[in-house]
């Protein structure tokens, strides 16, 4: 049905290409009504030729803002992260408040973007070529960043947890085992990873 959907809107772009509006838009505006195709079809669905119907502009003007469909894909994943996840004005006082926030920020993106949280979505956006797979492993360092500074300065957390075997690190990636498969099982309860936070970490 969503194949069938593109083809007919693609037709409408070929049966009314000179009714569409070529005046310069912006990066912007592309991107926002790119995200919308992402929102009712997924990633695997965007379409330069179907992006410029959405934007009113012709094919062509589309590359006087993107030099490829894979820049323009990967601002688009990157756009979208950004709304999701990061918000530079935020700031916590631990472990716990970041993992809260983290899974209140994928229940909103699961909501927003259904089919962004998806295993297929995301071996899409692993290979779309280099860039892609860089876009994607740079997202995950910087949640995996944000959770080893967090502990870092956490007065709080018992003094012995840490050694040369199970470090800050560790735990960063144990922590974000589950908050990638709450991704992948569109499971926005965070108390497994609370839980395990708590008796890891503190007394």
């Amino acid at each position: 049905m969503t194949n069938l959907i593109i083809a007919v809107k693609m037709n409408i772009v070929q049966n009314e290409g000179d009714l569409l509006n070529t005046v310069i838009t912006s990066k912007e505006d592309i991107l926002e009504h790119s995200k919308k195709i992402v929102k009712e079809n997924g990633c695997q669905a965007v379409n330069i030729r179907l992006i410029a119907l959405e934007c009113g502009i012709s094919v062509g003007s589309i590359y006087n803002y993107f030099k490829s469909k894979t820049e323009l894909i990967c601002s688009i994943i990157e756009s979208i992260w950004n709304e999701i996840f990061f918000d530079e004005k935020r700031n916590f006082d631990n472990i716990i408040d970041f993992i809260n926030w983290i899974y209140n920020r994928m229940e909103y993106g699961h909501n927003e973007y259904p089919k962004f949280f998806t295993l297929h979505s995301f071996a899409f956006m692993q290979n779309e070529k280099a860039n892609g797979k860089k876009l994607m492993n740079e997202k995950w360092q910087h949640i995996l960043n944000n959770i080893c500074n967090l502990i870092e300065k956490d007065e709080n957390i018992k003094p012995d947890v840490f050694n040369d075997i199970f470090t800050q690190r560790d735990f960063a990636n144990v922590i974000f085992s589950f908050i990638l498969s709450s991704m992948l099982q569109n499971d926005f309860n965070s108390h497994l990873a609370i839980e395990t936070t708590k008796k890891i970490l503190y007394k």
